[in-house]
């Protein structure tokens, strides 16, 4: 661009002054919301042009200062390009292609599509996710809210209880999953013991906890003791959140002490719940690492009752190489969680808004 002389740029100047007292008019006088915030975006704008112009640098102070901001957002937007959006990207593509690893890359179509319908493997894989996720999430929520209006109350050695609360979160999966199968060990375990030494149990009737019918259940108990503690912290912050003169009003009142949870612990914890459910459902949904170390046994591979979604897209990704069939399983999971997600947000939208 021409370097400007003092009497362009002047004559610039005032030109965008006249347009900037025109739009700030303008503003005033228009009732359309986003029409108004749209102008008032512009007349920051204006302003960041005539403060260029006036000081004669190329870069306005604003501009620099985004510039700095970008620069420290840009290591951790870049590695989030190459190693999450791109391969995402990608995934979605695949899902309509027929690729192998090693030959080229072929066009399949719907046809990965398709060929989930007759997929006896995918139902159950798909089947036995939501089994998982309605069975571990109402538990998970109700486990950790009872825990955190009990660790709320003062009483004695409250934070070694929150501490043990929370130590299953934070242990190795693959110790306390380790513990797990020896106390649940079909003949070994202490609690086919019990079954067998006090309510007599038959032998040949004792459960096989991580094997055929018995293998989910197992998995959302685990799943519950393993999760109940981390959101058991989410829910002390909403209870300490919570005013307590709102408590002392609904005693007045002549309220008991399920009446207080119903009307005032209860929606007072609408937000702190929603996000307990939604981050809950998405991560039931990705489980993976449970189904594995609790039903892999010593080769690490899942039986149809213990296969979940995201088990069955790793083994036909990387154990049959089926890479566009795999993408597709994925893509499907992908909008089961995005319609779970959104029907859960308009939910939350309507009870705000009632």
């Amino acid at each position: 661009m021409a370097k400007m002389d003092e009497a362009q740029k002047a004559e610039k100047i005032a030109s965008l002054q006249t347009e900037l007292t025109a739009l700030i008019s303008a503003v005033r006088t228009e009732a359309d919301i986003k029409k108004k915030r749209k102008m008032i975006a512009e007349i920051g704008e204006y302003n960041r042009k005539i403060d260029t112009l006036k000081s004669g640098k190329l870069l306005s102070r604003e501009t620099k200062r985004d510039l700095v901001a970008y620069s420290f957002i840009a290591p951790n937007f870049i590695g989030f390009c190459v190693f999450t959006l791109i391969p995402i990207i990608f995934a979605f593509a695949l899902a309509f292609m027929k690729w192998d690893g090693s030959n080229p890359i072929q066009w399949e179509g719907i046809g990965n599509f398709t060929r989930l319908a007759d997929d006896v493997f995918f139902k159950a894989a798909l089947k036995n996710t939501i089994i998982y996720c309605v069975g571990t999430v109402p538990l998970t929520m109700i486990a950790s809210l009872a825990l955190a209006i009990v660790l709320n109350q003062k009483v004695v050695g409250r934070g070694i209880f929150r501490t043990l609360a929370f130590f299953p979160y934070v242990a190795s999966l693959v110790a306390i999953t380790a513990v797990w199968k020896m106390l649940f060990h079909p003949s070994k375990g202490p609690i086919n013991n019990i079954l067998y030494n006090v309510f007599h149990v038959p032998q040949e009737n004792l459960p096989q906890w991580f094997t055929g019918s018995l293998v989910l259940l197992s998995m959302i108990l685990f799943s519950v003791w393993k999760y109940m503690g981390y959101y058991m912290v989410i829910y002390l912050a909403g209870l300490q959140g919570i005013n307590a003169e709102l408590y002392e009003a609904a005693g007045l009142d002549g309220a008991n002490t399920w009446q207080k949870f119903r009307y005032v612990t209860w929606p007072q914890l609408s937000s702190t719940t929603f996000f307990v459910v939604v981050m809950l459902t998405i991560n039931c949904f990705k489980v993976y690492d449970v189904a594995v170390m609790l039903a892999g046994g010593g080769s690490g591979e899942l039986t149809t009752s213990a296969t979940v979604l995201v088990y069955y897209i790793y083994q036909k990704a990387f154990i049959d190489w089926d890479l566009g069939y795999s993408s597709a399983v994925a893509m499907v999971l992908f909008l089961m969680v995005l319609i779970v997600t959104i029907i859960q947000f308009r939910g939350q939208a309507r009870r705000e808004r009632a």
